[in-house]
């Protein structure tokens, strides 16, 4: 299965061969002179990703919290905190 299109092909063919393209896939590697550069993706496949992703940082951030990597303090002293990083 062919899973790479060039820029040029998209360029000349528009949204359609995404369309052809994206039915026999979830996901199409754009080229641009040979090289990698775009990934599109199904919206199926998108939002999969998007819920790991989600899930990842639910999970980093209650480790975090068992680990006591937190602090507590006014929104004043944070806002002054991230203003000198």
């Amino acid at each position: 299965m062919n899973n790479t299109l060039t820029a040029q092909e998209l360029k000349v063919k528009g949204a359609q061969i995404l369309k052809e393209r994206m039915k026999k896939t979830d996901e199409l590697i754009i080229t641009i002179r040979g090289e990698n550069s775009f990934v599109v993706l199904s919206m199926k496949q998108y939002e999969y990703f998007r819920k790991c992703e989600l899930e990842a940082a639910v999970t980093e951030s209650q480790a975090d919290l068992r680990e006591g990597k937190f602090s507590i303090k006014s929104v004043k002293q944070h806002i002054k905190d991230l203003k000198h990083v």
